[in-house]
């Protein structure tokens, strides 16, 4: 989970490395270096532990000549971060320099074994193995490709590697084995870039190419090659992305995270386009290839993800039995694998991803494929990895997202999988036509209601000054409120570092009732539907132990606003549409408690964008 980016060119290396592993800070930051190779042939090193700017202060403004390098940030996994712990690592000689992503599962052994050969090791990762690996294999007289792809053969675990030597100027090397840390590829007329994330190359080029699992890429300044591990040649074209470079800045917002909220309303339109007409409210989902025979046969759906997404896959799986009448399930993508799940042509697997890249979810839906069942998958980034695993894509526009926390990719997963629904409950006639037009019609109206509740952020500043020092915190929800209970512990967790925990509201007598006390505020998620005069009696169970309740509420319920101590409040709307808006709620909440802690909001601790490592 490291950021990496290399350039081949005739530009001086070392400004776009930086600025790159600026881009690219967010996937790891407790430490950072570059590489960079020098006129004399030299290959110059500079590393700190700690985020990109110490890197920075060390360079102290010196130009470090060459028109060849890599960098990276860290991410710790093996190793505390320290300076020799930081990437990029050398061989013994200092000519073949590596950055890696991912975990080289055997590299107990492998460091004895090279240790035995004479090697010397300065740091405790396991990523150090592989220059002193490829260093062996270049004394055998073979090529950078050849040497990188022979070391594959003997690592085990998925790993993203980038290396270059000083033997042969001028070229960077990058391999992709399995399904940890991504390779893109693009070139512009200065040069070659390669990164581990699209948005380090967005500045330079719209025409990239990702590198499939089992692949190299070697870069110059004049070209990019692709082969397989035998050495095969590849020929491949490239993915055109669009690209605002407006989204690349914070612009008026304090932090990544604020901007990207205000933006959930554009990202909304985005993810309409072209899906539902506004002259007839109907729903075109062509891009999903849903035919006749898929829907009928389909007898079960399962929603995969992990954290956010996961609880969008549980939002899905209550709209897909709601609307379609399907029966559905929903399952954390890392204790998928790990039973012996039972799949078939049958069951439809719907994963959410907003990376595309994250390593649990890509191990599980190749199980999936391994069982045969077909596969849909929610993206934000085209041509990831999920979406050349999975049969179709929807993807899911929301632009670019740099906070870690995510928070526009959540609703626009959440109008994607409510989309899916209505086409299955259309294709399986179990929605009728006056039910789709109302609710597409709500859905619609879902930018200008989102952007309703972003006018005015002063009950959550009060919230935060009153409750933002409290050590833990308890959030409530029934029926489609329970998933959005789980989403707001866990963006409160995520930005404020505050204990909380995420339960249905009929689960509160069975235990964690007996913590509640006039300590631990409790989030009520209480909306007009068909289940709030149950949520109003957990509400009244919580006052009579004397917790205080934050209750989000539809506008104008004053009944359920006189038992709250706190009110937020949300446009009315009907039940299915209810969690888009208070997804609004939850990631205000955690933004402004997190604020006024004064915490790292778009870098929080320990945490990074996108998950390649189990």
């Amino acid at each position: 989970m490291c950021g990496i980016i290399g350039y081949a060119g005739r530009r001086q290396a070392a400004e776009i490395l930086l600025d790159g592993l600026s881009t690219l800070e967010y996937r790891g930051y407790d430490s950072a270096g570059v590489a960079v190779v020098a006129p004399d042939g030299v290959a110059h090193v500079h590393k700190r532990t700690g985020k990109l700017e110490n890197l920075r202060d060390t360079l102290n403004g010196a130009v470090l000549e060459g028109s060849l390098g890599i960098g990276h940030t860290r991410w710790a996994t093996h190793g505390a971060p320290t300076d020799h712990n930081a990437h990029p690592h050398t061989d013994c000689s200092g000519e073949v320099v590596v950055v890696h992503n991912g975990i080289v599962e055997n590299y107990r052994g492998l460091r004895q074994e090279l240790k035995a050969g004479g090697h010397e090791f300065r740091s405790q990762t396991d990523s150090e193995c592989i220059p002193h690996m490829i260093e062996d294999m270049l004394a055998q007289e073979l090529s950078l490709d050849e040497a990188i792809a022979a070391v594959a053969r003997h690592i085990r675990g998925a790993s993203a590697v980038v290396a270059f030597t000083t033997r042969e100027p001028g070229k960077i090397v990058g391999l992709r084995l399995g399904n940890a840390g991504g390779i893109v590829v693009g070139r512009n007329d200065d040069g070659v870039f390669l990164s581990s994330d699209l948005p380090a190359l967005l500045p330079h080029t719209r025409d990239v190419y990702y590198l499939n699992a089992g692949e190299v890429v070697a870069i110059t300044g004049d070209g990019i090659t692709f082969s397989t591990l035998d050495g095969e040649s590849l020929d491949k074209s490239p993915t055109k992305i669009s690209y605002d470079p407006l989204s690349a800045s914070k612009g008026s917002h304090e932090h990544f995270m604020h901007k990207e909220i205000h933006e959930q309303p554009e990202a909304m339109v985005n993810a309409l386009g072209g899906r539902v007409s506004f002259d007839d409210l109907s729903v075109d989902l062509s891009e999903l290839n849903l035919t006749d025979d898929l829907v009928s046969s389909v007898n079960r759906v399962v929603f995969l993800g992990m954290g956010t997404s996961l609880h969008a896959g549980m939002l899905g799986r209550h709209w897909m039995e709601t609307l379609a009448k399907l029966p559905s399930d929903y399952d954390n993508s890392s204790e998928f694998r790990y039973r012996s799940p039972v799949l078939d042509s049958r069951t439809l697997v719907v994963s959410v991803c907003q990376s595309g890249e994250t390593v649990d979810t890509l191990a599980a839906m190749e199980l999936a494929r391994d069982l045969g069942a077909p596969q849909i998958t929610l993206c934000n980034y085209p041509g990831t990895q999920t979406t050349r695993i999975a049969d179709s894509t929807m993807h899911l526009r929301a632009g670019l997202e740099i906070g870690v926390a995510a928070s526009k990719t959540f609703t626009s997963s959440l109008v994607a999988l409510l989309l899916m629904a209505l086409e299955f409950g259309t294709h399986r006639g179990t929605v009728d036509s006056d039910l789709r037009k109302s609710l597409v019609s709500e859905i619609a109206h879902l930018p200008d209601a989102l952007g309703s509740m972003l006018t005015d952020e002063g009950p959550y500043e009060k919230i935060a000054r009153k409750y933002g020092r409290r050590s833990d915190f308890l959030f409530l929800g029934r029926g489609l409120g329970f998933p959005m209970a789980m989403e707001g512990a866990l963006k409160l967790k995520e930005i404020s570092y505050i204990h909380a925990e995420g339960y249905p509201a009929g689960e509160m007598k069975h235990g964690p009732i007996s913590l509640i006390d006039e300590d631990m505020p409790v989030v009520a998620i209480a909306p007009s539907d068909s289940l709030l005069d149950k949520m109003q009696s957990n509400i009244s169970e919580v006052k009579a132990r004397g917790g205080n309740i934050i209750a989000v509420v539809s506008e104008s319920d004053v009944e359920t606003a006189e038992l709250a101590d706190d009110i937020i409040e949300i446009p009315r709307a009907s039940e299915i549409i209810n969690p888009f808006l208070v997804s609004i709620a939850m990631q205000l909440i955690a933004y402004h408690i997190g604020v006024s802690r004064g915490c790292d909001i778009d870098q929080p601790r320990n945490l990074a964008k996108t998950v390649t490592v189990e």
